[in-house]
C-alpha cells in the first residue's frame, strides 16, 4: 500500500498508526543521547518538524510507550540493541508551545499554564 503525504502531522504515533509519509529522523535520537549535552536548544523556522522530532523523542524514551515498540520497527534507531534495550525506559515530561499563539505577555502566560494543566 502506498503512504499518503500527511501535512500538519506533530504526533509521531498517529503519523506512524496512519502510514502516512515519515522521513525516518531517528538517528537524531542516536546522535542526541550519544553527545551528552547538558541543554539543547533546537532552533529552525516554522514548519520544519521541531514538533513531530521532540514527539518522537518522547515516544521512543517514555515509559508510558514501553509496550508500543512496533512504532520504531523497521527505523534506523532500532537495528541497534543497545537502542532498543534504551526504547521505554524514562519518565518524561513534554509540553509543546505550538498551539500557544497569544499576541499579550498575559494571555500566553494562561495559555501555557493551561497547557501544564492539561498534562497528567
Amino acid at each position: 500500500m502506498a503512504k499518503t503525504v500527511g501535512i500538519g502531522f506533530q504526533n509521531f504515533e498517529e503519523i506512524i498508526k496512519e502510514q502516512a509519509f515519515y522521513i525516518d529522523k531517528t538517528l537524531f535520537i542516536k546522535r542526541w543521547w550519544e553527545s551528552k549535552d547538558r541543554v539543547t536548544l533546537i532552533t529552525r523556522p516554522r514548519r520544519f518538524g521541531k514538533t513531530l522530532t521532540l514527539s518522537m523523542t518522547e515516544a521512543f524514551f517514555s515509559y508510558e510507550y514501553r509496550e508500543k515498540k512496533d512504532l520504531f520497527e523497521g527505523l534506523h534507531i532500532y537495528e541497534d540493541n543497545q537502542y532498543r534495550r534504551l526504547q521505554g525506559t524514562y519518565p518524561v515530561l513534554f509540553l509543546s508551545f505550538a498551539e500557544v499563539k497569544e499576541t499579550t505577555f498575559l494571555e500566553t502566560k494562561k495559555k501555557i499554564c493551561q497547557n501544564i494543566m492539561i498534562k497528567k
